[in-house]
């Protein structure tokens, strides 16, 4: 038998009469790599017989393998897409699915699902929402956390082997530029970054590979790989063909998505994944290896654009295209590379007085990382966000030791993320003359701007607020409304210079209230 398909196998393959159930109409979906045959119910992917290098699709057997190994990583996220791997008998000239005989071919079969749900072609649409990246940001956070750390043993996601990576994008898109000079000379710039980044950046990155953030990750986690199936968002289509593509550090796999997101210039909506997913898992530390693995993903991207510029056929509108997405990718990465303006926020306020939803909306806005005290003390105690600790008002999780233990978590990870180049808004009631001191030094002695944001709004809508909250990582109840009116200390003269007063009741869109923020506090956003 021939390894590879015959050429007209996938016309064949569009026959009704080949399939044990319906099947009334056919497309064909084609990639470099593999053709998909999608007949209604279920799809059918064939992988083409490749070798690249970095992927090996030469012989029957080898197809078979990673067809199997397709369907075995995907089943981790995908399970209800994700069926099995059938043999294909018979001939390419009468192909015979799931047959007894001897296979010529193998196909992964899936289940179908609707080509205008995919995340890519809702973001073109505006359709992309925040709720939908909320219950994304928390699926991966939750298969990132159920994910076996690399053995030791193996080479894969070592400092060598990260830089290696970065720097084989260099070498490959420096011929393809055509001596282009303000091209070449961003790409030596964007390498020289790369490398000085990484040597400065070298030891933490050997640090979370010997401390398990090394894992078998998705490894093509972008918007095209993600859809909305039976209801839930469903992210497929990892890889599968190479194993130091995928056994990557947590924060390099998240930050493919991020850049997909940031490329499409949804920075809002990035910096809304980001804050969700570290609410579930609070990878802190991985956070300053993002700008250098963000550019990476870029580098990879404007690579594949002057790959495919270079197919024979296109025309010369389509090649000039492609180079117009190398050089908005190559900005991208060169976005990456500026210097930070970092500075830090805080909310303070009673509860239910909106502090998290403007928090969250100017995180979105400005790009900030979101700490939040709610999550953050039940972090603390090895809770998630939205598990109930059952404690009562002064009680467990809510003493004053536990409370001190709490602000000063979240000075010290403003501290951290302030140094890494991170903006950061601190959402907590900080309702105490020293809990807002504590955070103003933070700031003060990096010699960084701090500003209050004070969220107020009549009892009455506040109780009937806290009544109507579901969801939440905040346990405040109207008990603590009363209690908080005796913790509750005026801003002193200096603290009143900079604050700005809220009136949570009212209506506000997010980029008015981030033009407010910037204007009153004088600072920039990074989006």
């Amino acid at each position: 038998m021939s390894d590879a398909p015959a050429t007209n196998l996938i016309e064949r393959l569009q026959d009704p009469a080949i399939y044990d159930h319906p099947a009334e109409t056919f497309q064909i979906l084609e990639t470099h790599i593999s053709q998909v045959i999608l007949t209604g119910d279920y799809a059918y992917k064939i992988k083409k017989p490749m070798d690249f290098g970095f992927l090996d699709f030469s012989t029957l057997e080898k197809r078979r393998h990673f067809c199997e190994e397709e369907v075995r990583l995907n089943q981790r996220l995908a399970p209800s897409l994700y069926l099995d791997v059938i043999p294909l008998t018979g001939s390419p000239e009468q192909p015979v699915l799931n047959g007894t005989g001897e296979p010529f071919e193998y196909a992964v079969r899936m289940r179908q699902f609707r080509q205008d749900q995919l995340f890519d072609g809702m973001q073109e649409r505006g359709e992309l929402t925040p709720g939908l990246l909320s219950e994304l940001a928390e699926q991966v956070a939750r298969f990132h956390d159920s994910l076996t750390p690399v053995p030791g043993e193996k080479p894969l996601g070592t400092p060598e082997a990260v830089f290696a990576a970065m720097q084989e994008n260099f070498d490959q898109i420096r011929p393809l530029l055509n001596g282009d000079k303000a091209l070449e000379d961003q790409l030596t710039a964007l390498e020289e970054w790369t490398r000085s980044t990484f040597e400065r950046q070298r030891e933490l990155i050997a640090q979370r590979r010997a401390d398990g953030f090394v894992r078998e990750c998705h490894g093509d986690l972008h918007l095209a790989n993600i859809t909305v199936y039976e209801g839930q968002v469903t992210v497929f289509d990892c890889i599968e063909f190479s194993e130091p593509f995928r056994w990557i550090d947590v924060i390099n796999d998240l930050a493919f998505l991020l850049m997909d997101l940031e490329s499409r210039r949804e920075f809002a909506l990035a910096s809304h994944t980001l804050n969700a997913y570290l609410e579930w898992r609070g990878d802190f530390d991985g956070l300053e290896l993002l700008p250098l693995y963000k550019a990476y993903r870029a580098m990879v991207r404007a690579k594949i654009a002057l790959f495919t510029r270079g197919n024979p056929g296109l025309s010369e509108p389509v090649k000039e295209g492609l180079l117009q997405k190398y050089r908005d990718y190559a900005n991208l990465a060169e976005h990456y590379t500026a210097i930070p303006n970092p500075y830090l926020l805080a909310t303070t306020g009673l509860s239910a007085s909106g502090k998290s939803t403007v928090s969250h909306a100017l995180a979105s806005e400005l790009g900030l990382i979101r700490l939040r005290s709610d999550v953050e003390r039940k972090r603390m105690a090895g809770l998630g966000p939205l598990d109930s600790s059952g404690s009562g008002v002064g009680e467990d999780l809510y003493t004053e030791e536990a409370n001190r233990k709490t602000y000063h978590h979240l000075a010290d990870l403003s501290r951290q993320l302030l140094r890494a180049g991170f903006g950061v808004i601190v959402d907590a009631a900080c309702l105490r003359e020293n809990e807002r001191e504590l955070l103003d030094s933070v700031a003060e002695n990096l010699a960084l701007p701090f500003g209050l944001i004070h969220c107020e709004a009549p009892e009455a809508v506040r109780r009937q607020w806290i009544r109507a909250r579901k969801g939440d990582a905040s346990e405040a109840d109207e008990a603590l409304l009363e209690q908080q009116k005796q913790w509750e200390e005026p801003l002193s003269e200096v603290e009143k210079s900079h604050t700005i007063h809220i009136r949570t009741d009212e209506a506000l869109a997010a980029g008015e209230l981030a033009h407010r923020i910037r204007g009153h506090f004088g600072m920039d956003s990074e989006g």
